[in-house]
């Protein structure tokens, strides 16, 4: 008996098939395809022979085709397609609302507590979501948590039931029922016996999909330049670092190795097993620190102007390099004004060092951890004596205590979930952080994507000649990827000698 939709979304099915017919790789991830023969949903880039026309449903979640009855196809993998960067205004409260789903699973939170974090009533946020995703809130997080479990349930040796725990579920019972309920198979059923003999002691590695072209030598060259040696290291193309995540009252520390994987258009993320109680955020972290949900071919098809300027100037697939903690970025932010990247590089290092707290990892170069905001406001004031050694300004340094406060408070929100319009006021606020300052954080933190500092001084070198009216005025022609012509002005500028720079 062929399946119905649930709800009927405005999706044009002819071009959802001529884009299934494509496999465009533009499309992974904006829909999926419900085969009613066959009681499976794909993604447009699966390989299987593609099914007729009329037995075709199309979803724009992965949430909505399992509503429908659908279940995930085992080749394709649906939990390992691309999310949409947030950037349409109309739809950016339900993209919000996932992103803070995906990011914990709302270990620690009801959806009412999800839609007060918002700003809005339990009621509207079931009818943005059932606007958006065809589902209600509930559904899709039982979706999202279902996914990843699959994932390690197919990638990893792990324990049933340390996938359930990790995955969200409060009980195995419920677990097991739910996979039999939504799946008609059992949790073990999703083991991959090609990695019977795989071991998760040394690392857990799970695979990150992005949509391609993807500018991976650029952004780790761009990583390589600022990372904080003992936190990060970018060594044979693969970017390593320490990581500290909060959950309650409880830090958990480990570290995280990331290259090109074995698997078209993804990343290989290998997680310190000692980070598996936050292992949802760890990932939410690295597709953030690595722009994965980015649509490169919007990008590429506003910033090829920028060749006018230089030839190949503009690269196919440029990422904005997010960050891993919104704290340290951000105080590599106050450390980095009116100073080289070089400079910055060693105040931030010295920072680390004497504030971090020692952890062990495999890396020989990787040895601690950047301190959390609660823990500089430990220390015993005036925080001038403690920085000031480190060769940090005390006008800096009061700086960095005033935001380490803002974020422990929660009077400032530093993620890609947070209204960069309201945070960015905030930080302006705070003492010594200027429009450089804050647009900096805006880009990397925030990952809002139009962000422009005409005052920087790397982007007066690419762009010289020209005064701050004119480069601003060109600016407004790559809105609204600003940021990304910026990371791709500054890639320019490193790359082209400076005696052939623009004149």
């Amino acid at each position: 008996m062929p399946l119905k939709r649930t709800h009927t979304l405005l999706l044009d099915d002819t071009a959802c098939y001529a884009a299934l017919l494509a496999r465009d790789s533009r499309f992974d991830g904006r829909f999926f395809c419900g085969v009613s023969s066959t009681g499976i949903y794909c993604r447009p880039i699966c390989r299987v022979k593609p099914p007729k026309e009329e037995n075709c449903s199309f979803f724009i979640s992965a949430a909505a085709a399992e509503a429908a009855g659908y279940r995930p196809c085992l080749r394709c993998r649906p939990e390992l397609a691309p999310g949409l960067a947030p950037m349409d205004s109309v739809t950016r409260l339900a993209r919000i609302a996932t992103l803070i789903m995906e990011e914990d699973l709302l270990a620690d939170c009801s959806i009412p507590d999800l839609a007060a974090m918002l700003g809005i009533t339990d009621r509207h946020l079931r009818r943005v979501f059932a606007a958006e995703y065809g589902v209600s809130p509930v559904q899709y997080l039982r979706t999202r948590r279902l996914l990843l479990a699959k994932n390690l349930l197919t990638d990893t040796r792990l324990r049933v039931t340390d996938v359930a725990m990790t995955a969200g579920f409060g009980s195995i019972r419920r677990f097991n029922d739910l996979f039999k309920k939504r799946y008609r198979l059992t949790p073990g059923n999703f083991r991959n016996n090609d990695n019977s003999s795989a071991k998760d002691i040394d690392g857990i590695t799970l695979s990150l999909e992005y949509r391609p072209p993807y500018a991976w030598n650029e952004l780790l060259s761009f990583f390589a330049d600022r990372a904080i040696p003992g936190v990060e290291s970018v060594v044979q193309d693969t970017y390593r670092r320490t990581a500290s995540v909060k959950k309650g009252e409880t830090v958990h520390s480990g570290w995280i190795s990331v290259s090109l994987g074995p698997r078209h258009n993804a990343l290989s993320v290998t997680v310190a097993p000692t980070l598996l109680p936050v292992l949802p955020q760890v990932l939410a972290r690295t597709r953030h620190l690595f722009d994965l949900d980015c649509s490169p071919s919007n990008v590429h098809e506003k910033l090829v102007t920028m060749n006018l300027i230089a030839p190949d100037m503009c690269v196919p697939g440029i990422r904005l390099p997010g960050c891993f903690d919104p704290f340290e970025i951000s105080v590599r932010a106050v450390l980095g004004q009116q100073v080289t990247v070089k400079a910055a590089r060693t105040l931030a290092t010295r920072f680390a060092q004497v504030l971090g707290r020692k952890i062990e990892t495999p890396f020989a170069e990787l040895a601690f951890a950047f301190p959390l905001p609660n823990e500089i406001l430990a220390l015993k004031a005036p925080i001038e004596d403690h920085l000031g050694p480190l060769g940090i300004t005390a006008a800096r340094a009061r700086s960095i205590y005033a935001l380490a406060e803002a974020l422990t408070t929660s009077s400032i929100t530093l993620s890609p979930h947070a209204d960069p319009g309201r945070e960015m006021v905030k930080l302006h606020e705070l003492p010594g952080f200027g429009p450089w300052t804050v647009n900096y954080i805006a880009m990397r933190a925030l990952a809002w994507p139009d962000v422009f500092p005409h005052t920087d001084y790397g982007l007066k070198m690419a762009l010289s000649g020209m005064s701050s009216e004119e480069m601003q005025t060109l600016a407004q022609t790559w809105s609204p990827w600003r940021s990304y012509a910026t990371i791709t002005l500054w890639n320019f500028l490193k790359k082209v000698p400076k005696d052939q720079k623009r004149s």
